[in-house]
C-alpha cells in the first residue's frame, strides 16, 4: 500500500492557491492516553489544522522543549509503543481524510527496522516522516524505503545552516522543508523573529518545495506574522500546553479545537 505523500503535496498546494499558509499542528501520540491522543489530533484537524505531525514520544527529545518533554514522559510512562503511533495515524486519517505525518528521532526507527516502519506507516495512511536528527548524508536507506512506500521525507533546517548545506538538505527532502525559526528547542515565545524570514528566503533559493516554519508560534498574531513569508506555520507546544493545563480531558480537547480555529484565522490573515 502506498502512503499519502501526494495528499500532503495537494494540501499544501491548495492552501497556496487560496493565498495563505497551511496550518500544521503537532501532538504527541499516547498523550494523555493513546485514545485521548487520537481525539486530540482529530480536534486539531476539526478546528482548522490542514496537516498534523504525530510525535513519537522519545526519552531524549533533543529538539523538544519542556512542554513537549512533559507530554512525552506521560505517554512513555503510559506504555506507548510504535504500534500506538501507527494506530493514531490510521484513525486520525480515516476520520478526517487529512494528511498525517510522524515526527520522530532516528533511534526508534533504526531499532524497529526501516522497511517495517515505512511499510506500516504507509499502510496506516501516513503521509511521511519528519526526521530532525537524521543527517542527510546518512539518509539514503530511509529515503529509498520512504520513496518506495509513497512517504515524504521532511528534513529540518536551521538559521545556522549555510547556503550550500541548505541546498544539500532540500535536494534530498520531499513534502516540505521544516525551517526551525531559531536556534534552540520547541516552545512558545514572545516573538518569532527576522531569523525565520531570512531562513525561509535562503531555503526557497534552493528549492521549489514548500517551506514551513516551526518553533515558537503560539497564537494567531504570530501565525499571521509567519504566514506572511512561509508556506506553512507549525505549532506544537501551544497545543500540548492547552491539554496539560486543562482541568479534564474534555476541556483539553476543546482547548485544542479552539486554538486550531484561532490559528487558522491567523494563517488566513483574519487575526
Amino acid at each position: 500500500m502506498s502512503g499519502n505523500v501526494q495528499l500532503l503535496n495537494d494540501t499544501l498546494a491548495a492552501a497556496k492557491s487560496e493565498g495563505r499558509a497551511a496550518l500544521i499542528a503537532y501532538l504527541p501520540a499516547g498523550f494523555p492516553t493513546v485514545t485521548g491522543g487520537i481525539e486530540a489530533v482529530k480536534a486539531a484537524l476539526d478546528g482548522g489544522a490542514d496537516v498534523v505531525e504525530v510525535g513519537l514520544p522519545h526519552s531524549d527529545p533533543v529538539l523538544d522543549g519542556p512542554v513537549i518533554q512533559t507530554a512525552d514522559d506521560i505517554a512513555l510512562r503510559g506504555g506507548v509503543r510504535i504500534a500506538d503511533v501507527m494506530r493514531t495515524v490510521r484513525e486520525a486519517h480515516e476520520a478526517t481524510g487529512k494528511p498525517i505525518l510522524v515526527m520522530t528521532y532516528w533511534n526508534p526507527i533504526d531499532r524497529y527496522g526501516v522497511e517495517r516502519f515505512t511499510a506500516e506507516l504507509a499502510e496506516a495512511g501516513g503521509a511521511g516522516c519528519i526526521l530532525p536528527d537524521l543527517p542527510v548524508q546518512e539518509s539514503a536507506l530511509w529515503r529509498e524505503h520512504a520513496d518506495k512506500h509513497g512517504l515524504a521525507t521532511v528534513f529540518v533546517v536551521a538559521p545556522s545552516s549555510k547556503d550550500a548545506r541548505l541546498a544539500e538538505i532540500t535536494a534530498a527532502g520531499s513534502g516540505f522543508v521544516y525551517a526551525a525559526s531559531l536556534m534552540g528547542v520547541t516552545g512558545t515565545r514572545e516573538s518569532v523573529g527576522a531569523q525565520a524570514e531570512d531562513l525561509v528566503r535562503r531555503t526557497r533559493a534552493t528549492t521549489g518545495t514548500p517551506v514551513c516554519v516551526g518553533l515558537g508560534v503560539s497564537n494567531a498574531a504570530q501565525a499571521a506574522e509567519v504566514a506572511r513569508f512561509a508556506d506553512g506555520v507549525i505549532v506544537g507546544s501551544a497545543f500540548v500546553k492547552r491539554m496539560l493545563e486543562a482541568p479534564d480531558d474534555a476541556a483539553g480537547l476543546e482547548g485544542v479545537r479552539a486554538l486550531a480555529a484561532d490559528l487558522a484565522k491567523g494563517v488566513r490573515g483574519q487575526a
